[in-house]
């Protein structure tokens, strides 16, 4: 006798094909952002660090307005503003600004083995956003990444202990872009992944375009075509699409396993260095990253077991909000 019943047989299927689509969403986002730092680099040849890091949030938050108005998104409430207030902080001002200097006087590929303690800090970030009490091992772990980026960039910086300031601006950015990252991911299961970035870029908006406004009358942007098409890539993808991307692969999960997709963002940026840029990829740089990109997948993972019961109760939630969220909000 052939048993037909087919009540459980599309389960598996249905996990298989929402993790794929989280991880391919998270992936989609990683190659984003990972041309970041190589066009920041570009840009900064020809337009001051002030333009490039405000003016990218600008227009950034001119297609965020747009969004949010065509879809009738409902407005933050109460402490949802203060969160955003970080987040802005975090990834639409601190990560931006702090990069664009820091690339002014060291080369991308560098740049790309610092900020490759960001997926470590962000989980060190949202242990503490959470109040959770990871194993000694994960202290350990993340500190020994930090360890290995200070000192790579202290090598590099003319001997051990001597840090040229563009790694404490890069070291700055990433502090500030964990602390965005970890918020906002919270954030986003509450308004959405798309709508958190865009709020964060709407409230920051006033500042930024004072910021944008001062650069001009400083020093008047005088770049070529490829300057202005990497400045242009800044805006719309790493500042606006990427964070769809990103955000969405976080909401649909698991987060723990999205997450990791971005240790290798250092290792494509560092490649489209070589590529666009013509910069040399040292063994230096090579045992770097791969030093700190390990220190920060292993953080990553320890950090990914803890609470296990905590997964089962967001994951419901997060993926249909992630779905409804494309839709216009009823007034």
């Amino acid at each position: 006798m052939r048993y037909h019943s087919s009540a459980t047989a599309p389960v598996r299927p249905v996990i298989l094909n929402q993790q794929s689509s989280g991880l391919g969403w998270g992936l989609l986002g990683v190659a984003a952002f990972s041309f970041t730092v190589p066009f920041t680099k570009i840009a900064v040849a020809g337009m001051s660090p002030l333009f490039i890091g405000s003016g990218r949030a600008v227009a950034a938050a001119v297609l965020a307005i747009s969004a949010l108005a065509l879809t009738r998104q409902r407005l933050p409430r109460g402490v949802q503003w203060a969160r955003l207030a970080v987040v802005a902080a975090g990834v639409v001002i601190g990560f931006p600004l702090l990069t664009s200097f820091a690339l002014t006087t060291t080369p991308a590929s560098h740049s790309a083995v610092v900020i490759a303690l960001l997926p470590a800090a962000t989980a060190t970030a949202a242990v503490l956003r959470g109040r959770e009490r990871p194993p000694v091992a994960f202290w350990v772990i993340t500190g020994a990444g930090a360890l290995a980026a200070v000192a790579f960039a202290s090598m590099q910086s003319g001997g051990f202990g001597q840090l040229h300031s563009a790694d404490l601006l890069l070291l700055g950015a990433v502090a500030a872009a964990a602390i965005g990252y970890a918020e906002g991911g919270l954030l986003a299961r509450e308004l959405g992944p798309w709508q958190t970035v865009s709020w964060a870029l709407v409230l920051a908006s006033p500042l930024m375009v004072f910021l944008t406004m001062l650069s001009l009358a400083q020093q008047p942007p005088s770049g070529v075509p490829i300057q202005w098409a990497a400045f242009a890539y800044l805006g719309v993808v790493s500042m606006f699409l990427g964070f769809f991307a990103w955000y969405r692969g976080l909401a649909i999960g698991p987060m723990a396993q999205v997450s990791q997709i971005q240790l290798i963002q250092p290792v494509l940026s560092i490649c489209w260095a070589a590529l666009l840029l013509g910069e040399a990829l040292t063994w230096t740089t090579i045992i770097g990253g791969l030093a700190v990109i390990l220190c920060a997948g292993a953080a990553v993972r320890v950090r990914g077991r803890l609470r296990p019961a905590a997964a089962p109760k967001a994951a419901p939630s997060a993926v249909p909000h992630a779905t409804r969220s494309l839709q216009p909000a009823k007034d």
